[in-house]
């Protein structure tokens, strides 16, 4: 059977269309770039926004136009609104987040344990996915109750993988050719929680007992850290990067949102962090318009995120999701003020992340380059990331996807860093 993965949202969204990937080959499937090629589509939704929503919906029907024989939906928008998303052109089932784990079993009528035995080795997917990083899901779910957030509805509570399976996860990837993982979940910082163990008895495991090269983590929240965390970084493979949530500079907005952070102790985190992470880049998500949001609250946000000097930042424009506290809050902002607002902070964040980017002009990088662009007069255009996720261009002679390279850095481009290739790390 040929089938076809897509997705939409975040990074653990990425890491379970992986997996579902690799059980499918497990299985003799074929996996295809397009739907339009498929017996079978699967689309992983997201409803964090109602613009990720919309994107899911947009997704299916697309799939279904390009002539996708069956359509599998699951994820988080399917979750929350399952008649919707059975209702739509072509879908033959709807998976729910609880079940999504056992996906491909239960459209292929397999036993549930089924994918216990023997890994197959990682491969990119097919298509315009095809990343050199693997990212691994290692926790799902989420116990905070953050007033905004529709994801802790649509994952459940939060829950971790044993060492041992993320282990095996790790080293199918190696096996594959992986440079590079990332570590991925809804609440990554609660890993252990459930068990009794925590985020950095994992990190040290993976660090002790594989090869990888380049071990990333994705989202942190700020609460789940202390300064002793950073003492990681110790080992070189821990990439020198970290995402720490804000949301907001405000101290009353973070009340509203029921953040378990103030701005005095994300402060004082990132500078522990700095302190101890020499180079490392800082980049957080910032909820702009947030139900009751005043003048001088968004100003106070601004004024921390300048003061803090963040390598970079997402800037999401308030979206109620019904289901949440913030939707029955009072003094929802009008569009107008949060497109405005959004604006500003995405252009603050532009220019903190140049000033961050500028630093490295002349220095000497290294780059796991993730994809080949182009042919022209000077070569293979190659992309890729530096390890404090800086994205860097550069000719080659030959396509040297999924290698790391030496890269003098020669000057500043709107979204990342231009260089030239000295040597082969």
């Amino acid at each position: 059977m040929k089938i076809h993965l897509d997705t939409i949202g975040c990074r653990l969204n990425q890491a379970e269309i992986e997996q579902m990937a690799q059980q499918f080959r497990a299985e003799g499937h074929t996996l295809v770039s397009e739907p339009s090629m498929a017996d079978l589509v699967v689309i992983n939704t997201c409803a964090v926004t109602t613009e990720a929503a919309a994107d899911s919906r947009q997704k299916i029907r697309q799939a279904a136009r390009a002539g996708a024989g069956e359509i599998v939906v699951t994820g988080c928008w399917s979750s929350l609104q399952p008649a919707q998303a059975a209702a739509l052109p072509n879908v033959g089932r709807v998976i729910p987040n609880e079940r999504k784990d056992h996906l491909v079993t239960e459209i292929l009528g397999l036993p549930a344990e089924h994918f216990d035995l023997e890994p197959l080795a990682r491969q990119a997917l097919p298509g315009l996915r095809q990343r050199t990083r693997a990212f691994i899901k290692v926790q799902d779910g989420c116990d905070n109750a953050c007033t905004f957030c529709i994801t802790t509805v649509a994952r459940g509570a939060g829950r971790s993988r044993p060492i041992p399976a993320v282990l095996t996860d790790i080293r199918a990837a190696l096996a594959g050719g992986t440079q590079e993982v990332v570590l991925t979940g809804v609440h990554l910082g609660s890993w252990g929680h459930d068990f009794g163990q925590n985020l950095p008895t994992l990190i040290r495991a993976i660090l002790n007992e594989t090869e990888i090269p380049r071990l990333r983590l994705s989202s942190l929240e700020p609460w789940d850290l202390n300064e002793a965390f950073f003492s990681l970084w110790e080992n070189p493979r821990l990439l020198p990067h970290l995402h720490l949530p804000l949301q907001s500079g405000s101290p009353t907005v973070l009340k509203r949102m029921l953040r378990k952070t103030t701005p005095q102790s994300f402060r004082q985190l990132v500078q522990a962090a700095r302190a101890a992470i020499p180079g490392v880049a800082i980049t957080t998500d910032v909820i702009v318009g947030f139900p009751g949001e005043s003048e001088q609250e968004f100003r106070e946000t601004l004024d921390f995120v300048r003061e803090i000097e963040f390598a970079g930042g997402h800037v999401f424009t308030y979206s109620s999701r019904p289901g949440t506290p913030a939707a029955r809050m009072k003094n929802h902002l009008s569009g107008e003020i949060k497109k405005t607002r959004s604006a500003e902070l995405r252009s603050l964040f532009n220019a903190l992340s140049q000033t961050y980017r500028r630093q490295f002009v002349g220095q000497t990088v290294e780059v796991l380059w993730e994809a080949t662009s182009e042919l022209d007069d000077w070569g293979w255009k190659m992309e890729g990331l530096t390890g404090n996720y800086i994205r860097i261009s550069a000719h080659a002679p030959s396509p040297r996807w999924n290698m790391v390279d030496q890269v003098r850095i020669t000057s500043l481009t709107e979204d990342g860093l231009e260089g030239e290739i000295i040597t082969p790390c």
